[in-house]
């Protein structure tokens, strides 16, 4: 199917991750592997971990008959670009190549689910403290740091230190990040 497919043709096949490990090399390159989680010796996890340490540039599309939340996760959190069912149609599998090739992603309905539900999860059991609360919610307004800091009686350096752990335990990178975390969440009313 791959071969009828207009710019893209088999480069080569393996049985499992150990096999794949040895014909890949710097001469013998694919720009897109797709990876099957469920395989013998070496499985799809330690493959896609081991590509990424060894041939980051190379771009993973999963092909796997499993839907879960734990492997779809796992392999999600390993920079694979694209995850298809096995039992895809052919159309979705010509999408989903045509999108990674072209630097994009493919991630069908039940992953961006699992992703999304994931997101919530780990969300609800950030725990923040009484400061880092009152902080948040001072930084939804238009105080300077140094402003904040006079209202919550405390130094600037101490303000720098609760944005630096907020960033942190939100993995969020600005004071925007911040505001909109602290929006979602109804910490701040708008």
């Amino acid at each position: 199917m791959i071969n009828n497919l207009p710019g893209f043709s088999i480069l080569f096949e393996a049985g499992n991750g150990e096999e794949f490990t040895r014909k890949i090399s710097p001469k013998n390159k694919p720009e897109i592997v797709l990876l099957d989680i469920n395989m013998p010796v070496m499985d799809g996890i330690e493959t896609a971990k081991w590509l990424r340490a060894n041939y980051p540039d190379v771009c993973v599309i999963v092909l796997s008959m499993f839907e879960d939340a734990e492997k779809v996760l796992a392999m999600v959190k390993l920079g694979v670009k694209g995850y298809l069912l096995k039992d895809a149609e052919p159309a979705e599998f010509e999408t989903a190549l045509k999108r990674v090739a072209d630097g994009e992603v493919y991630y069908p309905e039940f992953v961006t689910r699992h992703l999304i539900n994931n997101f919530n999860e780990e969300a609800a059991n950030v725990k923040l403290n009484t400061r880092e609360l009152e902080f948040l919610r001072l930084a939804g307004t238009e105080l300077t740091y140094k402003e904040i800091a006079d209202q919550m009686c405390v130094s600037v350096r101490t303000v720098d230190g609760y944005r630096d752990q907020l960033f942190e335990k939100l993995q969020i990178k600005s004071r925007v990040g911040l505001v909109l975390y602290a929006i979602k969440n109804k910490m701040i009313e708008l």
